[in-house]
């Protein structure tokens, strides 16, 4: 190598070094210059470091917290960097209506997470997006009715479950155990019933497999690895809890192969038992037509079941747990909601219509899903085009975290937005009122499609178990010493913990 050569040579590594430095330096002082300034001033929001964002100031295990403090100095549109992705958040009533309803196509699509887009390959109804969302959404919504969502069906259906959950009750004999198999079973047959076209017994192995690796699924997917891996997906696939997600996924895909098979054997098109046999003659008939590339392929049928499964089960039955742990914690909430009851209905079986008469029951239910909060920052969506909202800039693609949690403990909207507090639901007097800002199953075009039926399982379970049971605390636990700190995942869970369900006489 000449000599001129050598110059050329450390000239080039000089000019790229000094040339990372410039662009290092004016990231430091203003991140914004990145950004497309041109159209108009972005969210603000705290100050990003390379690479890393503002992960150093987000805590993992309770990341909508941090959230929610930013949004106390940054206000109801700001933004973060989870590592090097920009973030918009919205928070307060207002802002995340205004947004999903008002502007419901420009914030209306899906962004999923990174592990899911490995997962479901943007199929289903979860986590897709564009036509084969439309299409699958709109058959999930037309078909979860025909097979008795929010019909007198269903209310059959999740009447006799109650019996079972209840003999299951019993059985503990008032001593101290955890409710959440039980409860978890109960909900999750009410989706196969309706997915499938049956139920299964509580102790059916394959069953209980299924549902333990879907809440498994959901617990891992809000873990602090899991939010790192969706920041960092090259840099850290190597993390355990993505092996064990991917190899529970497999599992499940695998079981619910196996269902399908049993079902096709025994398909009848004139009389479909559940969603599956729906979805099976659809696929038929359109191939019987000569269409051969349609959104009804053996996929979206997998990951759309799944979704429904995972759905249907881990957010009903962790907020019904909630509920029957907040009974135990605040027992004279508990003595209103059993007197009202045996006022009202008496020994018979609560039914839907009787929510009307039932107006303290309906408020504690309603309290539950609100102090709860179990999906506390939605599943994150994006924008489909630029918009200029509430005079910030957002640019097409953005990631956007509607924080539901800020709507349903909003103190604009609440006057006791973190204590359990029927009142909130309640005139003065004492009947039951709608809140406006109570939107736990998330708003707009991507409000959660099985939200009838959740509030019916909700309304029936709660009710019938409240009919024949006390809850009270394992044997040595106060009242007071029961946490309420939530278990982090995809959705908000209590604490591990037992109850004593005791008979009532």
């Amino acid at each position: 190598m000449g000599i001129l050569d050598v110059f050329l040579h450390c000239f080039s590594y000089t000019f790229l070094l000094g040339a990372f430095t410039v662009v290092l330096f004016m990231y430091l002082i203003s991140p914004s210059s990145f950004s497309t300034k041109k159209h108009g001033k972005e969210p603000p929001g705290p100050r990003p470091l390379p690479l890393l964002g503002n992960l150093l100031q987000l805590d993992l295990k309770k990341p909508y917290n941090t959230l929610l403090e930013l949004s106390k100095k940054y206000g109801s549109v700001f933004t973060v960097y989870l590592g090097p992705k920009k973030v918009v958040v919205l928070a307060g009533y207002k802002t995340v209506k205004e947004a999903l309803v008002d502007y419901d196509e420009v914030f209306g699509d899906r962004n999923p997470l990174e592990i899911m887009r490995e997962l479901t390959q943007s199929h289903g109804v979860a986590w897709s997006n564009g036509d084969s969302w439309k299409e699958m959404r709109r058959f999930a919504l037309t078909n979860l009715r025909d097979f008795g969502m929010g019909k007198r069906a269903c209310e059959d259906k999740i009447i006799e479950e109650c019996q079972y959950l209840i003999e299951v009750f019993k059985k503990f004999k008032g001593e101290a155990f955890d409710t959440t198999q039980p409860v978890n079973c109960a909900v999750s047959n009410i989706i196969c019933s309706i997915v499938y076209g049956s139920r299964f017994e509580y102790n059916d192995p394959e069953f209980i497999l299924l549902v333990k690796r879907t809440s498994r699924i959901v617990r891992l997917g809000g873990s602090p690895s899991m939010q790192i891996f969706d920041m960092f997906p090259s840099l850290v696939k190597w993390t355990a809890d993505r092996n064990e997600m991917h190899k529970i996924y497999s599992a499940n895909k695998k079981q619910n192969r196996a269902i399908f098979s049993r079902l096709k054997e025994s398909l009848n098109s004139q009389m479909c038992r559940g969603f599956v046999d729906a979805f099976l003659v659809r696929k038929q008939n359109l191939e019987k037509s000569g269409i051969t590339k349609s959104h009804f392929h053996d996929d979206n049928l997998m990951i759309t079941v799944m979704n429904l499964f995972a759905a249907g089960t881990e957010t009903t039955s962790t907020t019904l747990r909630w509920g029957l742990l907040l009974m135990a914690k605040y027992p004279k909430i508990q003595n209103e909601v059993q007197e009202e009851l045996k006022r009202v209905i008496g020994d018979r079986q609560v039914q839907v219509a009787d929510r009307k008469n039932l107006p303290f029951t309906d408020a504690v239910i309603h309290e539950t899903q609100r102090l709860s909060s179990i999906v506390p920052t939605a599943l994150p969506h994006k924008t489909t085009q630029d918009i200029t909202f509430q005079g910030h800039f957002i640019e097409k693609g953005t990631t956007v975290f509607p924080l539901l949690t800020s709507a349903l403990h909003d103190p604009s909207e609440w006057e006791r937005p973190h204590s359990f507090y029927p009142a909130h639901f309640l005139d003065k007097e004492k009947k039951f009122v709608k809140r406006d800002a109570f939107i736990p199953f998330s708003a707009g075009r991507r409000i959660c499609l099985g939200e009838s039926l959740a509030r019916m399982e909700l309304f029936l379970f709660f009710t019938t178990l409240l009919q024949h049971f006390r809850f009270t605390p394992a044997p040595g636990v106060s009242e007071e010493e029961l946490d309420l700190t939530a278990v982090v995942g995809i959705t908000l869970s209590p604490s591990p913990h037992k109850l004593c369900a005791v008979p009532c006489m």
